[in-house]
């Protein structure tokens, strides 16, 4: 539980600005917001360092909205992934700092901008048609606090054009490396570096391809020992373990 925000709460009852009903109602909702059609999750932060961030694909606007509106009022840093440009629209009545990013078809509301990284992440993809995976994975990991760099289209087609970038891969913290086809870049990127390295499988290519099951495959089966995988087209997840994996450790409190 926020107790800063219980001892704000107690403190408002105190002074009369909240009457009991009201001040029950607030303290069972430092956990989470039960409206019917979803649970809000506010106490995401304290357990994994970020905030909830909301799946729009199968919700309808008003239900994203609902959400979003409960969401902004206890974290800066809120992400929808996996929405549209009209969603898009109806979010900005609550949060008129609200971001639209096309490509990774992800609203992204960012007003905490503290850096918590202990270096950068290098995002990189194989092709350009893997690009919008892998910007939802650099939305998420700035939006999480990580400085990002992107490097997009070094497939290894053309190995030339990976081996150029060595120097920049070398000195990240943490890599994500969004591939489809055979989904072989993330094992060539793993030998070429000593951190931990994210391979993200997207659903291009042709028909044996299986959207996204043999780059899956390809990379679960990589002999770089320092990859590991998350789910096709997953670029939230990989931005986030990746986070999670870049982040400053702090002592806990007391």
């Amino acid at each position: 539980m926020d107790l800063m925000e219980l001892e704000r709460l107690l403190l408002a009852f105190k002074t009369g600005e909240l009457d009991p009903g009201e001040a029950a109602r607030q303290i069972r909702n430092l956990h989470y917001e039960d409206i019917g059609y979803a649970r809000v999750d506010h106490e995401r932060t304290k357990r994994q360092g970020v905030p909830e961030v909301v799946f729009g694909a199968g919700k309808t606007r008003a239900q994203v909205v609902g959400i979003i509106e409960l969401l902004v009022q206890r974290s800066p840093n809120v992400l929808v992934t996996h929405t549209d440009e009209g969603t898009f629209g109806e979010v900005r009545n609550v949060a008129i700092d609200a971001e639209w990013h096309a490509s990774a078809r992800l609203i992204r509301i960012q007003r905490d901008r503290t850096e918590r990284g202990v270096g950068a992440i290098a995002v990189v993809t194989a092709g350009t048609s893997d690009i919008p995976v892998a910007e939802e994975a650099a939305l998420t990991a700035e939006a999480m606090g990580n400085q990002v760099q992107r490097i997009w289209d070094v497939g290894v087609a053309g190995i030339h054009r990976v081996l150029a970038e060595r120097a920049l891969l070398q000195g990240a913290r943490v890599i994500i490396v969004a591939a489809g086809m055979e989904g072989a870049l993330p094992s060539v990127v793993g030998g070429l570096v000593g951190v931990p390295v994210v391979a993200v499988p997207t659903s291009i290519g042709y028909g044996a391809s299986f959207g996204g099951v043999a780059a899956l495959l390809g990379m679960l089966n990589s002999c770089a020992s320092n990859v590991s995988v998350v789910n096709i087209d997953n670029g939230f997840g990989a931005g986030f373990v990746a986070s999670l994996i870049n982040r400053k450790w702090e002592a806990p409190a007391g």
